[in-house]
Order: structure tokens, then C-alpha cells, then sequence
């Protein structure tokens, strides 16, 4: 069995590979009641993680990685023996705390078995925990449709994005039917954004932060809506979470009465089990498309996990470690 553990990184920087060293070990083979042993088919790689390589994680759910300890996050993969009522050998199953290896033992409370959606990674993707609830919790606490693809289904009537290449920009607008798509990399993102949204912001679905968000909310309307869901530009910098925000976008925040609410998936988890289903649904309707970025080996989780955080990857940046 391969498994990856975590070295060090420190508060500031950039990770970079050799941040994660992998080694072999022996997977016990005597299994307690109500434990499986699973063949891992896929890992994700995620930007929270960039929290978890600090001491301290700035969140209170969220523990941080241990030096020389094995590194966990999402994954997927298939039941080879079980003790466990309710699993049963050759059942693909997913977890939020799957050990980065090829090969783990683990409790069957923390697993799900997977639907029946192709591809099966699908479910590290946009049928993971967080988009699950994110439908139907966002509809119902601010009455507006949140994630930019659901918005669309939901029937908003302009839908923008903002990324880092033209490549990713095309993948909006022709893959995923976005209304426009900038690139903050290619001229003023103010600018732009005003070109694509003449009338103002109403929901600004923000995993970024930093400038990027300084620009789309100085242009949102009164009693508008930001969905805090992540801030990937201001991860590798020693700031508490969320980031404090200047002065001048703390104050249209305020003129123009924008909530701007953190979103916690834990305290919604009643919701998780009813988004998937409508998800699921949307998926094989063809009116929710998944992008993923593919790379093989668990040698290469670090190279993967360092590229997503540079935005190397074109949707969901997923590792392949066995068929």
C-alpha cells in the first residue's frame, strides 16, 4: 500500500510538492465490527486544504494536517472486505475523511455509497457534500439561486463567471451555458464585470476574495447577496478566516445593506440528502454539466494539489489511483 504524508509548508507561501512525501506500509488485515477495507479509485484535492497544512486552521471544524501523519480529504473507492452492516463487498462508497492511499481501513459510519452516475468521480465533483446542500439552502435562506450553473437552471437571467485563462472562459460560456465569462488575467476585471452586468450584482458567489472580490462587490445592488463559500487568493497568507476586507468594501457592504454571509455546510446538513437528489437529477438530465481535471498516480497528489491552487486545473482537479 502507498500513502502520502504531510512534511511541513509553514503559515506563509506557496506549497509546493515536496511538501507531501509518499511511503509504503502494510494494511492490517483483521478488520473490527463495523469497520471495511476499500480500494481507493479516486482522491480530491481541494483549496481548504491550503488551511490545513497551518497550525492553525482559522475554523473550528477543521483540523489541521499532522506532520508525518497520513493526509485525508474526499475520496472514493470500493469495499474489498467488510464487517460493517450495510456494505458489502464490490459497493463503491465516498467519504470526506478518506486517508490519501491506496488502500485504507475505515469506519463504515463515515462512509456513503455512491449512485449511479457517470463517471463515479462525480461525486468528489458536484455531487459531494457542499453543492449538495447548497441548492436547496441558499434558495431557502435568501430566496435567490446560488452556484453559477444552478442559477442558470434556476432561471437567473444573466449568469457571469470570473477565471484565469481564456481556455477556462470558453468552458463557461460554451460548455456550461454561462451568459459571459472574464478573465481576470486579461485586463480590468471592473470593467469588464460592468460590460457584462450593466444592471449591477445581485448574488456574487465568492471563493476568491482578495482584489478579485473587492471589484464585484463595488458593484452589487442594494440589498444584494455574497455567498462566502471560499477565498483560494488569500489562503497562503498568514490572515484569519475570512480575510478582513478594506475599508471601502466594508463600507458598501454596509450603504448598501449586502449580506455577506459565511457558508457552512455543517450547519445545513438536514438539506444534504434532498440536493443530491436534485442534483443527481439535473446531472443525468444533462442540464448540470461536470469539468474535471484527471491525473494519474497517487505519486502525483502533490503535483495536482499545487497546480489546482495555482488554478492549473479546468473544473474539479481529481487523482486517479486505481481502476
Amino acid at each position: 500500500m502507498a500513502l502520502l504524508c504531510f512534511c511541513f509548508t509553514g503559515t506563509n507561501g506557496e506549497p509546493v510538492p515536496g511538501n507531501f512525501l509518499m511511503e509504503e506500509a502494510i494494511v492490517e488485515p483483521f478488520l473490527k465490527e463495523g469497520q471495511v477495507v476499500v480500494r481507493t479509485l479516486f482522491l480530491s484535492v481541494d483549496p481548504y486544504m491550503r488551511c490545513r497544512m497551518n497550525d492553525d486552521t482559522g475554523a473550528e471544524y477543521l483540523a489541521p494536517w499532522v506532520l508525518s501523519e497520513c493526509v485525508d480529504g474526499g475520496g472514493i473507492g470500493v469495499v474489498e472486505l467488510s464487517r460493517c452492516d450495510g456494505f458489502s463487498v464490490d459497493d463503491t462508497v465516498t467519504s470526506f475523511n478518506w486517508h490519501w492511499q491506496t488502500h485504507c481501513v475505515m469506519d463504515g459510519k463515515l462512509l456513503q455509497k455512491v449512485g449511479l452516475l457517470y463517471p463515479i468521480s462525480t461525486s468528489l465533483s458536484i455531487l459531494h457534500c457542499k453543492l449538495g446542500a447548497i441548492r436547496h439552502l441558499w434558495s431557502l435562506v435568501f430566496c435567490v439561486p446560488p452556484a453559477p450553473q444552478i442559477g442558470r437552471v434556476d432561471g437567473c437571467t444573466r449568469v457571469v463567471g470570473i477565471c484565469g485563462s481564456d481556455e477556462k472562459c470558453r468552458a463557461l460560456v460554451e460548455d456550461l451555458g454561462f451568459s459571459a465569462a472574464i478573465n481576470y488575467r486579461q485586463g480590468d476585471v471592473a470593467t469588464a464585470l460592468k460590460e457584462s452586468c450593466p444592471n449591477g450584482v445581485d448574488v456574487y458567489f465568492d471563493n476568491v476574495g482578495g482584489p478579485i472580490s473587492d471589484a464585484v462587490i463595488a458593484q452589487m445592488n442594494n440589498d444584494s447577496h455574497v455567498i462566502l463559500c471560499g477565498q483560494i487568493s488569500q489562503y497562503n497568507k498568514d490572515v484569519p478566516y475570512p480575510p478582513p476586507l478594506c475599508d471601502e468594501t466594508q463600507e458598501t457592504l454596509r450603504s448598501k445593506n449586502v449580506t455577506r454571509e459565511r457558508f457552512m455546510v455543517l450547519n445545513y446538513m438536514e438539506k444534504h440528502e434532498a440536493g443530491i437528489i436534485q442534483l443527481s437529477q439535473w446531472v443525468r438530465e444533462g442540464q448540470i454539466k461536470v469539468l474535471e481535471t484527471v491525473v494519474n498516480g497517487i505519486e502525483n497528489m502533490g503535483v495536482a494539489f499545487c497546480s489546482m491552487m495555482k488554478g492549473g486545473n479546468i473544473g474539479k482537479q481529481i487523482i486517479k489511483i486505481s481502476d
